[in-house]
């Protein structure tokens, strides 16, 4: 039996034994007497009720709103297996369900919506938004997600976010920032290739552009975008190089090369044009477009990370998304700003840099130290929790969006070291 069948098998038993399914509910107060069932059906339960109709705000004091969030997908883009369908992609928005509680302490029902068409779609997220205190979008397809995303934040008031965008985005920023330390540059001088034109490829590009980088060039199948090509999405304008331009060219003297794109979409021709001390992110999954012993037969100097856990330095969703509904959620924002998402990349990029606590090696059965093969943390890392949502948390008080007032980050990254014990 070949590797792939031996997971496949495990992963099947896995999802099946002891019972279908990787999640459920629980229940959170007493109920075991007559008087506990008063309390928590009819008739007790009329009173919140009462209280939530007369000020909607009281929903955050009497039921499970504010620790809830919406996983929701139409499974149009599962993993990189592509249109699968609603029903397919239960079995990752129950894992992604599973990252919320373990990570972060927050609650998820995985919701999936049959339905591809952008106005229907909407409106079912919209009608059912009540329910939580924060929607994840996930595994929608470009350039669809786009436009889903934005309608949700302008029509709903609390934090919605598309992570296959934005978490590879977070955490990228992250890893640049600290190679760029590394390696004595800074981010407004930096020549960023995107390979690929994809939802994460666009809100990488934005960030980017967002802390200064003023030189991007994005190719997706077709090959560099530039601006003598006409058939380019409102997405894709946005970072149109030279009419004439290519790939090729693009690449030479490039800082940073960012692969979201598929298996030899670029090349080791490519790397071996880029600067001295290449930065090069090959984050395509589980394949990426070039392993690292590939980057390193032509770049010994490379700082390289991949998508993969068994490299260093993988760039990996769950850094970012728990913990920044986390951080937008106890202060009840309206929205996920460009300044959460930033604040989110500042505070991985400086825990990657303190000092390393003896269980992190022990765990990972290494001596991690700050450096070109410890750029970014590691998942199970008990303080991302407190520095990443509390970074948020800040970042969403002082862009004016979070709607707790008397905001205090002392307290609240105390309660935040005890929320996971």
């Amino acid at each position: 039996m070949s590797h792939d069948s031996a997971l496949n098998e495990r992963a099947l038993v896995y999802h099946e034994h002891p019972q279908p399914g990787k999640i459920a509910t629980q229940i959170t107060k007493p109920f075991v007497t007559q008087n506990d069932l008063s309390l928590a059906y009819s008739p007790g339960v009329a009173a919140p009720c009462l209280e939530i109709q007369k000020n909607p705000a009281d929903a955050y004091r009497y039921t499970a709103k504010g620790n809830l969030v919406g996983v929701i997908s139409n499974g149009t883009a599962v993993l990189g297996l592509g249109n699968l369908g609603a029903l397919a992609s239960k079995p990752v928005m129950e894992g992604k369900a599973i990252l919320f509680k373990k990570f972060s302490d927050l609650d998820a029902y995985d919701i999936e919506v049959d339905e591809t068409d952008i106005d229907r779609f909407c409106d079912t997220v919209a009608a059912i938004a009540p329910t939580f205190g924060g929607i994840n979008l996930e595994d929608i397809k470009a350039p669809e997600c786009f436009d889903i995303e934005r309608r949700l934040i302008e029509r709903l008031d609390i934090p919605v976010m598309h992570d296959d965008q934005h978490g590879t985005a977070v955490i990228s920023l992250a890893g640049i920032i600290n190679a760029a330390q590394i390696t004595g540059r800074s981010l407004e001088t930096m020549r960023i290739v995107i390979v690929g034109a994809g939802a994460a490829a666009i809100s990488c590009g934005r960030i980017y552009r967002f802390m200064g980088v003023r030189e991007i060039y994005m190719s997706d199948s077709k090959g560099l975008i530039h601006a003598g090509r006409s058939d380019l999405n409102a997405q894709k304008l946005e970072f149109v190089a030279p009419e004439g331009m290519t790939l090729s060219q693009a690449f030479e003297h490039a800082d940073v090369v960012v692969g979201l794109s598929a298996p030899g979409s670029f090349t080791v021709e490519d790397i071996s044009k880029m600067a001295p001390n290449p930065i090069i992110f090959t984050l395509a999954n589980p394949t990426p477009e070039l392993f690292p012993d590939e980057v390193r037969a032509v770049r010994l100097d490379a700082i390289i990370a991949t998508g993969r856990s068994d490299y260093p330095n993988q760039v990996n969703n769950v850094l970012g998304f728990p913990f920044i509904f986390r951080g937008a959620m106890d202060v009840r924002a309206k929205t996920i700003n460009m300044e959460m998402k930033v604040a989110a990349s500042h505070a991985l990029a400086a825990l990657t840099r303190q000092e390393i606590p003896e269980y992190l090696n022990a765990l990972y059965g290494t001596t991690l130290e700050f450096g070109r093969e410890y750029i970014i943390p590691k998942p199970f890392d008990k303080r991302l929790i407190v520095e990443v949502s509390g970074s948020v948390a800040e970042a969403a008080v002082k862009s004016g969006v979070a709607r707790i007032e008397n905001f205090d980050l002392d307290a609240y990254k105390i309660s935040l070291t005890k929320r996971l014990g």
